[in-house]
């Protein structure tokens, strides 16, 4: 990177956290009080195959911080009877021009297969220039979809994009986008499960970015809070990155430098507010190294077929916006949790 670059990432980017997080901070509601409980999500899988059905109470372990924590209730899910909306997201923001068209026919694949059948309601959302597109209600029926998808395929033809664009203009659009996604959906009931294709936005981290006080408090309020909304919405992001064994390994892996959860404002980058962190954080995938799209969105969806709900008290706060980290553990060998990592904690 030139000498130029560098210096225009150090003026300019301080001034994108100002204009994005303001911004954000009047979608976003304000973080509320101590949650009585902490709901999770739980999926857990072998080194290859679907999630683990007919797991007991007894199987599972919850780590607060460390500390065990007593489950206070237990439900075993899955099938097409779980409480679960699906949302795709097709990103024609950072997803390149000439993919845009190969993205949106893999998705349609999806849509038709098996008989245009779909495990659980499921709703495009298109990512484009003037921010996030919902279209329709949701639906079990592909083939609905599928005609959707068509119709509006033509808008992602048309998208304009200046090719003089920079970084910070694909960060502030992208994650005004996802907050304005989070907003809209987490009011639906039962689990949500966001699948955005993408390869991410760019994180707009490293030695030639700098950040001052006041911006590193601007981006640790949007964390906790989106972190927060998610929670409270039941919500796990899947990431699944289209562009395929073509995609640059520093770019595809450099998210997790930024996947520890942050506990204080002067530990905070741009970087952790990237699409696979999120991803990660909030117990889902980020899906990269193929092109074949289809499989990655059934890969993803698959987490449905069987997941566990567990709740647990939280301890007493000391202070406000105090990060506790979670980890669940199962009782059985070879085999993986995801679920989410963490959550903030209010006095």
């Amino acid at each position: 990177m030139s000498i130029e670059r560098r210096f225009g990432l150090m003026v300019f980017v301080p001034m994108l956290c100002l204009a994005a997080f303001s911004a954000a901070q009047q979608q976003t509601p304000p973080t509320p009080g101590a949650p009585s409980t902490i709901d999770l999500d739980v999926v857990v899988t072998p080194k290859s195959g679907p999630p683990v059905a007919d797991l007991q109470q007894q199987d599972f372990t919850v780590l607060d911080n460390k500390t065990p924590r007593q489950i206070t209730s237990f439900h075993a899910v899955g099938g097409s009877q779980a409480p679960i909306h699906v949302i795709i997201v097709i990103d024609a923001v950072n997803v390149p021009y000439q993919s845009v068209a190969y993205t949106r026919g893999e998705i349609d694949k999806f849509l038709h297969a098996n008989g245009g059948q779909l495990a659980y309601p499921t709703q495009l959302a298109f990512f484009v220039d003037k921010g996030m597109q919902i279209q329709g209600a949701f639906s079990t029926d592909g083939n609905e979809l599928s005609t959707s998808l068509n119709q509006y395929a033509v808008g992602l033809r048309e998208i304009h994009r200046s090719s003089q664009w920079e970084g910070r203009d694909l960060f502030q659009l992208s994650i005004n986008a996802l907050i304005s996604l989070v907003d809209s959906e987490s009011k639906l009931p039962g689990r949500k499960m966001i699948l955005w294709v993408s390869p991410g936005w760019p994180l707009l981290s490293g030695p030639g970015v700098r950040i001052d006080n006041k911006q590193q408090n601007q981006i640790f309020s949007l964390i906790v809070q989106l972190s927060t909304q998610m929670r409270e919405g039941g919500m796990t992001l899947y990431n699944v990155n289209p562009i395929g064994a073509s995609e640059g390994v520093g770019r595809t892996f450099y998210y997790q430098d930024f996947l520890k959860g942050i506990s204080k404002p002067g530990q905070v980058a741009l970087g952790d507010l990237s699409l696979q962190v999120i991803a990660t954080q909030s117990g889902g995938l980020a899906l990269f190294g193929s092109n074949d799209i289809g499989s990655f969105l059934q890969q993803c969806v698959a987490d449905g077929k069987a997941y566990y709900e567990l709740s647990f008290e939280p301890p007493t706060a000391d202070h406000r916006d105090e990060y506790h980290h979670i980890e669940v553990r199962v009782a059985k060998p070879g085999l993986t949790v995801r679920t989410r990592d963490g959550y903030y904690l209010q006095p």
